[in-house]
């Protein structure tokens, strides 16, 4: 116990945000749960805990942890984890309240019970994650019968707080594009027929993390050749041949906040087909990104982006929404709440950060592109952070 006391007080050596910033973002998340109807919140997705007190950890979808949120303002959150993590919640978290369990001998679900019992909400109803990898089948029913109470899935409401950026924020949105932006460098110099798509990814990756970027939320995504008409294709030991398509998807991360950069390059001379293809990506990138500015409709934006698609008679080759809101993620995903799609309801805000990708593909023709990047809203339109953009077909 005394250990445990001497770890609290340290003071974190890697905390991103002042206490101060924090302590603002757990006031909203309180009165959104209150106005919601909850008396609190279980907390478990590592981005709801990161972005609520600066605790930054890989284990989330390994070990169960779980911040339990009071709705009363003189309560400051407890968060449960695994006693091997407290170290890393001390370098990252100015929290006080951190409690510890033994892998496989304490009951975690029944220990989040007593904490809940601890903050005064053990009654009522209370909020859960629901949506986050991290809430697992088993973590879920553990919960709902330790606690035998109403819960509810505050997913949505919790990434909401997140979508509007602080100057701090967007600090980081802007350093993990400089990593991304070295990463679309790095393939630029990188590819030539005869390398393989690992080996191209590997120097986009090395070029980011030699910078200072930390891992990414997902895996790089590269195509070429007949692969390019996939849009989400891991990297193969593949040989990239001469006059191929070849798109790649990744991001730069600073501190957890991701900027996504994004780019299609050829080998030569790609043919016809490939340069009408881009070309028509292109537009669509263009159209969509001039009714991006502070107000749109994500639906307006989506809508935009398809004109020049359905002018050329490409409906059918357009899969993808024109884009998603991105800042502090955790593997498997980086997406949050906000969509760019003409299926959803919403508008842009300054402060907002998102990426979009024109993508169109032919599968019976091996051909697909990706052209796209990371943005900010700001107070007269939009910033681009990272990504190759609506570019000329950069060809090697």
């Amino acid at each position: 116990m005394e250990n445990l006391k001497e770890i609290l007080m340290l003071k974190p050596a890697f905390q991103a945000f002042s206490e101060a910033e924090h302590r603002f973002r757990l006031k909203r998340a309180r009165e959104e749960l209150a106005t919601a109807g909850y008396g609190g919140s279980i907390i478990v997705a590592p981005e709801n805990i990161f972005y609520l007190t600066g605790y930054d950890s890989i284990c989330a979808n390994i070990c169960p942890q779980a911040l339990v949120l009071s709705v009363d303002e003189s309560r400051d959150p407890t968060l449960l984890v695994r006693n091997l993590d407290l170290p890393l919640v001390k370098e990252t978290s100015w929290l006080a309240d951190v409690r510890t369990y033994q892998l496989f001998v304490d009951d975690v679900a029944k220990v989040v019970g007593q904490i809940a019992n601890d903050q005064g909400i053990a009654k009522g109803r209370l909020g859960l994650d629901m949506q986050s990898p991290a809430v697992t089948g088993s973590y879920m029913r553990a919960l709902e019968t330790a606690l035998n109470l109403q819960i509810g899935d505050v997913s949505h409401l919790l990434n909401k707080l997140q979508l509007i950026k602080s100057p701090a924020e967007i600090d980081f949105m802007k350093e993990a594009a400089r990593y991304a932006n070295l990463g679309v460098e790095a393939a630029r110099r990188s590819l030539q027929p005869g390398i393989s798509e690992i080996a191209l990814c590997a120097a986009v990756e090395r070029a980011a993390r030699e910078a200072g970027s930390d891992y990414p939320a997902l895996p790089i995504e590269c195509g070429s050749g007949a692969r390019s008409a996939s849009g989400h294709a891991a990297p193969l030991l593949k040989i990239i041949g001469k006059n191929e398509l070849v798109h790649l998807e990744f991001a730069g991360v600073a501190r957890r906040y991701h900027s996504v950069g994004m780019t299609t390059l050829a080998t030569g001379e790609p043919g016809e087909g490939a340069r009408k293809l881009y070309d028509v990506a292109r537009e669509s990138l263009v159209a969509g990104l001039e009714e991006c500015r502070p107000g749109a409709h994500v639906a307006d934006i989506d809508n935009g982006s398809r004109k020049p698609i359905d002018r050329a008679g490409l409906g059918d080759a357009a899969q993808m929404r024109f884009g998603v809101g991105i800042g502090i993620a955790y593997p498997p995903i980086w997406l949050s709440s906000l969509q760019l799609d003409r299926f959803s309801t919403g508008t842009l805000v300054p402060g907002m950060t998102f990426y979009v990708h024109s993508w169109l593909s032919l599968p019976r023709d091996g051909l697909g592109v990706m052209l796209g990047g990371t943005y900010l809203v700001t107070e007269t339109g939009i910033e681009a952070l990272s990504g190759a953009g609506p570019v000329d077909l950069f060809t090697v």
